[in-house]
């Protein structure tokens, strides 16, 4: 696993009370890279494995996270809240200030006496653990190569990016000894489309050439295919496109939910939906301006067409343990 570098410390003016937690933490990490409006900063994390708090019932009982905050930049992203424990109430902070946690690997030997069995670990659940910041930084595989060591754990691992084959002959050591399902995030098959939605995430295209080589290797893979944006991506065509594309890459399963918008998240993905999508701003404001989910009713339309568009190209119901990570839950401790 890569070392990093020690760098002059970067000292940031933070009116305000005094700092303290995981703000001060983040507040004192050391610069590693700045360049393409990205920054990498060090951060001395006390724990990497943590348990799921939430009022709905979620399908995981621990999260790990190796980094916090995410570089694909996808502009529904949910998680950007997560970064707000820092003190960072601007959204765009999330994309652009990239938490490298220290020492994961040897946090999660000493955590892993606390996972008691049948309760899965989910990887990747607030940020990518295969974002570009682990070409260099490798706390993803650091991580792996700790759980290779163990065996009798249920793991999930949910990721946008096709990196996550280079790590195929650990994953499967992992497989070999524990019950593992991963998931690539795929809404839409249209590259165009896909680099508006998610400018720095690898090509639909390649994430489901990943989906092949790991079910190929013997792999449950799985496609999420969240969140479904209501007039952008929620068109049976589309939907389609994704599950007919799954299927044909050996996908065991794959699930759908509606896009959900907390505050944090409003804040980037609206002033995005008028410049790029005007005619749908109106609509998004009115659906979202006093609830951060849509009705019940398009819930219901949008899983009952993909129960139809799974029996027809011949995908497996949604399991349980196939839904690593569930676009809701805003009270659920991701990180």
């Amino acid at each position: 696993m890569a070392t990093l570098p020690l760098l002059p410390q970067l000292t940031p003016e933070r009116p305000g009370p005094k700092l303290i937690g995981i703000a001060r933490l983040a507040a004192d990490g050391e610069s590693v890279r700045q360049g393409h409006e990205v920054e990498y900063f060090t951060l001395p994390a006390r724990s990497v494995l943590n348990r799921c708090v939430s009022k709905r019932e979620m399908p995981f009982t621990w999260t790990i996270n190796p980094y916090r905050g995410c570089e694909f930049a996808c502009k529904y992203c949910y998680a950007r809240y997560t970064h707000e424990f820092m003190e960072m109430r601007d959204g765009i902070a999330f994309e652009q200030k990239i938490y490298i946690k220290q020492h994961a690997a040897e946090l999660l030997r000493q955590e892993l006496r606390h996972v008691k069995p049948g309760e899965e670990i989910a990887i990747g659940t607030a940020t990518d653990p295969y974002q570009p910041a682990e070409k260099r930084f490798e706390v993803t595989k650091g991580i792996l190569e700790e759980l290779a060591r163990h065996e009798g754990l249920e793991l999930g691992i949910i990721t946008k990016s096709n990196l996550v084959v280079r790590d195929l002959e650990l994953l499967g050591e992992i497989n070999r000894k524990n019950r593992l399902h991963v998931s690539l995030t795929i809404t839409t098959m249209d590259a165009k489309l896909a680099r508006i939605l998610e400018p720095r995430a690898p090509r639909p295209d390649l994430r489901m050439q990943a989906v092949k080589e790991l079910s190929a290797a013997g792999i449950r893979t799985g496609i999420s295919c969240s969140p479904v944006l209501p007039g952008i991506t929620d068109s049976a065509k589309n939907l389609e496109g994704v599950v007919k594309s799954a299927a044909g890459a050996g996908a065991k399963g794959i699930f759908a939910n509606p896009l959900f918008l907390k505050p944090c998240s409003a804040a980037v993905f609206m002033p995005f939906l008028q410049e790029e999508f005007p005619k749908l701003y109106e609509e998004y404001r009115k659906r979202y301006e006093k609830h951060a989910f849509l009705p019940k009713a398009y819930h219901q339309r949008i899983s009952e067409l993909m129960k139809r568009l799974r029996e027809k190209h011949g995908l497996g119901e949604r399991r349980r343990a196939d839904a690593v990570v569930v676009q809701k839950a805003p009270q659920m401790s991701l990180f």
